[in-house]
């Protein structure tokens, strides 16, 4: 049976059940050089993690959907299985989409960020808008783009997803792909949302050029990666009224740097990467790599969820 390093967070349920199984479970803490050559599975990923023999290791879960944080080279030369949590964030992310442009759109943040002087907010008419009859461009067309997409349809607005593949997803009235039509979506753009994730053809995809091409002046919602930004260019692109407004739950670098003009805008709702927070997390991610290692055990293969380590995802 297998050694588990268990560098995520078990229930002691969840631990007897591996445990009578025939497995053997070593947390990260506990972890001494000589066992660390044993490790076959690593569940979740931690400093504890980096110690193991990789040409040993068989398989990695991941507790989340993006893996960019992960040695995936390293992974890939050594024939490591890796698995993703894809689709288990899908339903809260898109529940903060709307949220965020609840908030937004009708003016709400506005007079939020005014706090005591709402009232001569109220006299300036800050500009509000009817999301109804809008087109939502949604980079990224995987579980959780198609999610927003699908709730954001239901809302009547019309849904564009740019993607690789550009292959037909639930929830999107046209998918399209390639870097021409990337900046030609973000001109048909009233919103436009990162759900991709980090790659080294994603970093930064989000620059001054793309911004110049928002030519509706659109709201930006960032629930992927923060290094897919380009910081830089979007405060600007915030200063000239490029871009409408922003939301965004992940930055580059995290946390926020204190002296950074994206604080003291009023037109940015900030939060500190609070999506992750899945009610049930630890059982579903669990239960994806109970059925991944079983799968491992009978087959070689995995269950489901498992990451292409040359795409990263």
């Amino acid at each position: 049976m297998m050694k588990i390093l268990n560098s995520f967070s078990l229930k002691p349920e969840q631990r007897q059940t591996l445990e009578a199984a025939g497995h053997t479970v070593i947390d990260g803490d506990k972890l001494d050089d000589a066992t660390a050559q044993q490790i076959d599975v690593v569940y979740g990923w931690n400093a504890a993690a980096t110690r193991v023999n990789f040409d040993r290791l068989q398989f990695v879960q991941a507790m989340s959907a993006g893996v960019d944080y992960l040695p995936l080279a390293e992974l890939a030369k050594h024939h490591v299985l890796l698995a993703n949590t894809s689709g288990i964030h899908a339903e809260p992310i898109a529940e903060y989409v709307l949220g965020a442009m609840f908030t937004i759109s009708p003016g709400i943040l506005p007079a939020i960020r005014a706090d005591r002087d709402m009232w001569t907010l109220r006299q300036e008419r800050p500009p509000m808008t009817l999301l109804k009859g809008k087109t939502a461009v949604i980079f990224g067309t995987g579980h959780i783009g198609s999610t927003i997409a699908t709730k954001l349809q239901a809302l009547g607005l019309h849904t564009i997803g740019v993607s690789a593949h550009g292959r037909p997803a639930a929830g999107f009235d046209q998918v399209m792909t390639d870097v021409a039509a990337t900046h030609e979506a973000a001109g048909r753009a009233d919103v436009v949302i990162n759900a991709l994730p980090l790659t080294p053809d994603t970093k930064h995809f989000y620059d001054e050029a793309f911004f110049a091409a928002a030519s509706k002046q659109p709201l930006f919602i960032n629930i992927g990666r923060g290094p897919s930004v380009d910081m830089a260019a979007l405060t600007q692109a915030l200063k000239n009224k490029q871009i409408s407004a922003a939301a965004l739950d992940v930055v580059d670098p995290e946390p926020l740097p204190q002296d950074s003009p994206l604080w003291g805008m009023t037109n940015v709702l900030l939060t500190p990467h609070i999506l992750g927070t899945v009610p049930q997390l630890r059982d579903k991610v669990f239960k994806i790599f109970n059925d991944n290692l079983k799968t491992l055990i009978s087959s070689g293969q995995l269950a489901s969820h498992q990451v292409d380590l040359t795409r990263g995802y």
